[in-house]
């Protein structure tokens, strides 16, 4: 139990430093191609990523919360329990899904967005919590609007492209490791 607490802990550790290194190199790019400043881009790029970095672990956190309420709402696993007595899903898939016992989690995870709907809700949720630091932060620095709006619009919307392929790299990750 111990090794498996150890396991998660570092494994999500691990997931918010690359988080925090990606957004580091891209924040600094981006807002020195807007500012042309390489002491402002470098203030900025190393003042906002912290800033998301946070908020990211905490989005990420919600994240799983909201799937792992979905998963207690009973619906999944009511629909899982039907196509298994209908012979959809045999029950040894259904036990191989989930593991052994109640207590045995080798099976896949359901705290994993699936669909379509749930990683685009996720990503557009990411893109706003971004925007709203990356001006906050940006205005702070710089004390320009214009160019806090810039580096807000144009930062995030490079951000968010990064965090989907980041986002889905993690997903492989831990769903092998479910």
């Amino acid at each position: 139990m111990v090794a498996l607490i150890l396991n998660t802990a570092r494994q999500l550790a691990l997931k918010i430093a690359s988080y925090g290194v990606m957004h580091l190199v891209v924040a600094i790019a981006v807002a020195f191609a807007i500012t042309r400043d390489v002491r402002l881009a470098l203030a900025i790029g190393m003042v906002e990523p912290i800033f998301q970095t946070f908020a990211y672990a905490i989005h990420d956190r919600v994240w799983h919360l909201i799937e792992k309420r979905r998963l207690h709402s009973g619906l999944e696993e009511a629909a899982e329990a039907f196509t298994s007595r209908i012979g959809v899903m045999s029950p040894d898939e259904q036990s191989r899904a989930h593991g052994r016992s109640p207590f045995d989690h080798s099976g896949h995870s359901h705290a994993l967005p699936r669909s379509f709907k749930q990683i685009a809700l996720k990503t557009l949720t990411y893109g706003v919590m971004h925007f709203m630091v990356a001006v906050s932060v940006a205005y702070a620095l710089t004390d320009d609007i214009r160019a806090a709006l810039a580096i807000g619009l144009i930062e995030p919307l490079v951000q968010t492209v990064f965090f989907t392929f980041h986002d889905r790299i993690w997903t492989r990750v831990e769903s092998k490791r479910a």
